[in-house]
């Protein structure tokens, strides 16, 4: 499994976070592009003069604002790279026609988020006062590996009292990954994880989970959002929720349906060379070509070739990139590889792609 921070170096920056973070619920009319796509600028009236706050715009702010406004990605990056002063043209001629509400997340003085007025903030800080307590409770539970990324953050859970063999001695430990989005990257989610005792690899079993989503009530024409009390109780609602799904989730019937699974896995043989096999599996579920030439390296290594050999070759692969958000994506791929349908495996044998 991909380490990350540890758990005091995430809690030290989840709450530096939440100190310096600043949202905001605007309209289109008070926002505006400037010095050639560098920055983003939102204008309040204060006592009848203007105030304006200044911005940098991450990455993923670009992508966002573009969709918001119908600017097809292409040529979006094509104007910010030949020609940015039609890019803020664009941008600002459509901010000044839509006129509508969006939610803007900053941190560190830079723009990470374009959102619906809609959007429900569920916090990384308020996820970990939840949960980490109820961890705490578990009887043989620890936080094996978590992080925070500018997309996500990650807790990773084993359970040292469950535990299973795949094959004789062959054992894997129940677990859950609690993760979260604040930038409409996705729901909380709570999810069953397999952790390999081999080779320390997990596998993130992203079909069984539970999740929540960002959406709420339509958030009124404020500059600086803050929380009232209707928020602070819906929350408190959905916290309370959270805790009983974290404490469900190490569940020994569902734990038992996934080594079943992998059990299956370990039966199900490659018939084909073994590099076709590995080439049309990255196609299948675009592995890069360094991934994928270490997953043809740790299947070879490790001497499996089944179904669970290859799937635990995209999971060991998952430590190697630097990327944590895309280690997590590869924990998850090898599930999905190891509980693919057989009628996809046979084709991925037979060099076909499904």
């Amino acid at each position: 499994m991909k380490t990350g921070k540890t758990l005091q170096e995430l809690a030290a920056e989840i709450d530096r976070q939440a100190k310096v973070k600043r949202d905001f619920v605007a309209g289109s009319h008070s926002m505006l592009m400037a010095d050639e796509g560098r920055s983003f600028h939102l204008t309040n009236t204060k006592d009848g003069h203007p105030v304006s706050s200044e911005f940098k715009m991450a990455e993923l702010f670009h992508r966002q604002l573009g969709s918001s406004l119908g600017i097809p990605a292409k040529y979006y990056d094509k104007m910010r790279e030949d020609y940015p002063d039609l890019l803020v043209q664009n941008v600002n001629g459509w901010l000044g026609k839509e006129q509508s509400k969006h939610t803007i997340r900053t941190l560190d003085g830079t723009a990470r988020a374009f959102l619906s007025d809609r959007y429900r903030r569920i916090d990384n800080a308020d996820i970990m006062r939840s949960v980490l307590p109820v961890i705490g409770e578990m009887k043989g539970a620890f936080v094996e590996s978590c992080e925070v990324t500018e997309s996500r953050m990650y807790i990773k859970v084993v359970n040292t009292r469950l535990e299973m063999e795949v094959r004789k001695g062959d054992i894997v430990q129940a677990g859950i990954v609690i993760s979260n989005s604040e930038v409409g990257l996705g729901s909380v989610q709570v999810m069953p994880l397999v952790y390999r005792l081999v080779c320390l690899n997990g596998m993130v079993v992203n079909d069984m989970g539970k999740r929540k989503y960002h959406i709420g009530r339509e958030n009124e024409e404020t500059w600086e959002l803050f929380c009232d009390e209707t928020l602070q109780a819906d929350d408190k609602a959905f916290m309370l929720k959270l805790k009983d799904i974290v404490r469900s989730a190490v569940d020994e019937a569902k734990f038992s349906m996934v080594v079943n699974k992998l059990r299956d896995a370990t039966e199900a043989r490659i018939t084909a060379r073994v590099p076709d096999v590995v080439e049309l599996t990255s196609k299948q579920y675009g592995f890069t070509g360094n991934e994928e030439s270490d997953i043809l390296k740790y299947l070879i290594e490790g001497g499996d070739l089944t179904l669970y050999g290859l799937s635990n070759a995209v999971t060991r692969t998952s430590q190697n990139v630097p990327d944590y958000d895309r280690a997590t994506v590869l924990e998850s791929a090898g599930w999905e590889i190891a509980a693919m349908p057989r009628d996809s495996w046979k084709s991925i044998n037979a060099g076909v792609l499904t």
